[in-house]
Protein backbone atom coordinates (compact mmCIF):
# COMPACT_ATOMS: atom_id res chain seq x y z
CA UNK A 1 0.00 0.00 0.00
CA UNK A 2 1.08 3.28 -0.97
CA UNK A 3 0.50 5.99 1.32
CA UNK A 4 0.92 10.02 1.60
CA UNK A 5 1.39 12.62 4.07
CA UNK A 6 -2.11 13.42 3.22
CA UNK A 7 -3.67 10.20 3.44
CA UNK A 8 -2.31 10.12 7.41
CA UNK A 9 -3.54 13.16 8.29
CA UNK A 10 -0.31 14.43 9.43
CA UNK A 11 -0.43 18.20 9.85
CA UNK A 12 1.10 19.75 6.81
CA UNK A 13 3.60 22.86 7.12
CA UNK A 14 1.74 26.02 6.85
CA UNK A 15 2.15 28.17 4.02
CA UNK A 16 3.48 31.85 4.83
CA UNK A 17 0.63 34.08 4.69
CA UNK A 18 0.96 37.77 2.84
CA UNK A 19 -1.17 40.59 3.88
CA UNK A 20 -2.40 43.54 1.54
CA UNK A 21 -4.32 46.40 1.79
CA UNK A 22 -5.68 49.41 0.32
CA UNK A 23 -8.96 50.64 -1.20
CA UNK A 24 -8.84 49.35 -4.78
CA UNK A 25 -11.53 51.52 -5.30
CA UNK A 26 -12.08 50.38 -8.49
CA UNK A 27 -9.20 47.79 -8.81
CA UNK A 28 -6.49 48.36 -11.53
CA UNK A 29 -4.06 46.30 -12.94
CA UNK A 30 -1.35 48.18 -10.46
CA UNK A 31 -3.20 46.53 -7.83
CA UNK A 32 -3.43 43.08 -9.34
CA UNK A 33 0.30 43.21 -10.14
CA UNK A 34 0.75 43.94 -6.47
CA UNK A 35 -1.77 41.03 -5.23
CA UNK A 36 -0.15 38.69 -7.95
CA UNK A 37 3.89 39.37 -6.93
CA UNK A 38 2.45 38.98 -2.97
CA UNK A 39 1.37 35.27 -3.82
CA UNK A 40 4.96 34.56 -4.70
CA UNK A 41 5.68 34.82 -0.87
CA UNK A 42 2.98 32.86 0.39
CA UNK A 43 -1.07 33.02 0.38
CA UNK A 44 -2.67 36.64 0.00
CA UNK A 45 -5.10 38.07 2.56
CA UNK A 46 -6.38 41.44 1.16
CA UNK A 47 -8.12 43.69 3.63
CA UNK A 48 -9.96 45.81 2.09
CA UNK A 49 -10.54 49.54 3.32
CA UNK A 50 -13.84 50.67 3.86
CA UNK A 51 -16.51 53.12 2.43
CA UNK A 52 -16.25 55.62 5.24
CA UNK A 53 -12.12 55.27 5.00
CA UNK A 54 -12.12 55.74 0.86
CA UNK A 55 -14.53 58.98 1.78
CA UNK A 56 -12.64 60.50 4.36
CA UNK A 57 -10.06 59.81 1.72
CA UNK A 58 -11.66 61.25 -1.52
CA UNK A 59 -14.63 62.63 -0.75
CA UNK A 60 -16.85 60.02 -2.33
CA UNK A 61 -16.78 56.41 -3.34
CA UNK A 62 -16.92 55.21 -6.77
CA UNK A 63 -16.91 51.05 -6.12
CA UNK A 64 -18.79 49.88 -2.59
CA UNK A 65 -16.74 47.60 -0.89
CA UNK A 66 -19.37 44.48 -1.72
CA UNK A 67 -18.13 45.10 -5.16
CA UNK A 68 -14.51 45.69 -4.99
CA UNK A 69 -14.52 42.29 -2.42
CA UNK A 70 -15.88 40.20 -5.44
CA UNK A 71 -13.38 41.25 -7.89
CA UNK A 72 -10.49 40.64 -5.22
CA UNK A 73 -11.89 37.28 -4.12
CA UNK A 74 -11.48 35.98 -7.71
CA UNK A 75 -8.00 37.11 -8.54
CA UNK A 76 -5.24 33.74 -8.14
CA UNK A 77 -3.67 33.34 -5.28
CA UNK A 78 -6.15 35.55 -3.07
CA UNK A 79 -7.48 33.07 0.14
CA UNK A 80 -9.19 36.28 2.25
CA UNK A 81 -10.72 39.71 1.31
CA UNK A 82 -11.94 40.73 4.76
CA UNK A 83 -12.88 44.22 6.00
CA UNK A 84 -10.56 46.27 8.88
CA UNK A 85 -11.59 48.65 11.71
CA UNK A 86 -9.85 51.88 10.08
CA UNK A 87 -11.52 54.04 11.87
CA UNK A 88 -7.97 55.18 12.79
CA UNK A 89 -6.67 55.36 9.18
CA UNK A 90 -4.82 52.81 9.27
CA UNK A 91 -5.00 48.58 8.96
CA UNK A 92 -3.46 47.65 11.88
CA UNK A 93 -6.16 46.20 13.25
CA UNK A 94 -6.42 43.38 10.88
CA UNK A 95 -2.73 43.13 11.26
CA UNK A 96 -3.04 42.31 14.82
CA UNK A 97 -5.91 40.05 14.47
CA UNK A 98 -4.71 38.15 11.43
CA UNK A 99 -1.29 37.92 12.16
CA UNK A 100 0.71 37.35 8.84
CA UNK A 101 3.78 36.56 8.35
CA UNK A 102 4.50 39.52 5.60
CA UNK A 103 3.05 42.97 5.08
CA UNK A 104 3.54 43.72 1.84
CA UNK A 105 3.31 47.33 0.26
CA UNK A 106 3.13 48.49 -3.08
CA UNK A 107 5.70 51.22 -5.07
CA UNK A 108 4.30 54.36 -3.68
CA UNK A 109 4.85 53.28 -0.33
CA UNK A 110 7.66 53.29 1.83
CA UNK A 111 9.17 53.57 5.57
CA UNK A 112 8.18 57.47 5.58
CA UNK A 113 4.36 56.78 4.65
CA UNK A 114 3.31 53.52 6.12
CA UNK A 115 2.02 53.52 9.55
CA UNK A 116 1.42 49.83 9.86
CA UNK A 117 5.18 49.65 10.29
CA UNK A 118 5.55 49.88 13.51
CA UNK A 119 2.76 47.11 14.64
CA UNK A 120 4.35 44.94 12.13
CA UNK A 121 7.92 45.16 13.93
CA UNK A 122 5.90 45.12 17.22
CA UNK A 123 4.60 41.47 16.57
CA UNK A 124 6.84 40.64 14.06
CA UNK A 125 5.06 40.69 11.40
CA UNK A 126 8.11 41.05 8.21
CA UNK A 127 7.66 44.48 5.89
CA UNK A 128 8.51 43.52 2.19
CA UNK A 129 8.62 46.78 -0.37
CA UNK A 130 7.76 47.36 -3.56
CA UNK A 131 5.71 44.53 -4.57
CA UNK A 132 4.50 44.32 -7.67
CA UNK A 133 7.06 46.90 -8.85
CA UNK A 134 9.18 50.08 -7.51
CA UNK A 135 6.65 52.56 -9.48
CA UNK A 136 3.20 52.84 -9.04
CA UNK A 137 1.43 51.88 -12.39
CA UNK A 138 -1.82 53.51 -11.75
CA UNK A 139 -3.66 55.53 -9.08
CA UNK A 140 -7.48 54.38 -8.58
CA UNK A 141 -7.94 58.28 -7.26
CA UNK A 142 -6.54 59.43 -10.94
CA UNK A 143 -8.56 56.94 -12.95
CA UNK A 144 -12.23 58.37 -11.16
CA UNK A 145 -10.79 61.85 -11.84
CA UNK A 146 -10.65 61.40 -15.02
CA UNK A 147 -13.73 59.70 -15.32
CA UNK A 148 -15.28 63.07 -13.33
CA UNK A 149 -13.59 65.42 -15.26
CA UNK A 150 -15.96 64.34 -18.82
CA UNK A 151 -18.73 66.81 -19.25
CA UNK A 152 -21.66 64.55 -18.98
CA UNK A 153 -23.11 64.31 -21.89
CA UNK A 154 -19.61 65.96 -23.69
CA UNK A 155 -20.18 68.91 -25.95
CA UNK A 156 -19.93 66.84 -29.05
CA UNK A 157 -22.67 64.51 -27.86
CA UNK A 158 -25.18 67.24 -27.78
CA UNK A 159 -24.50 68.57 -30.67
CA UNK A 160 -24.79 65.46 -32.01
CA UNK A 161 -28.06 64.79 -30.37
CA UNK A 162 -29.75 68.38 -31.23
CA UNK A 163 -28.56 67.39 -34.88
CA UNK A 164 -30.69 64.33 -34.71
CA UNK A 165 -33.51 66.03 -33.26
CA UNK A 166 -33.45 68.59 -36.26
CA UNK A 167 -33.84 66.24 -39.05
Amino acid sequence: MTSHKNMLNEEEEQRPTVMVSGGFDPVHAGHIRMIRDAAKYGDVIIIANSDNWLFRKKGFVFMGYERRTEILNAIKGVVLVDSVDDSDDTVCEAIKRLKPTYFANGGDRGRANTPEQAVCEEIGVKLLWGVGGEEKLQSSSELTKTGRDFEMPPERTRRFIAAQSDK
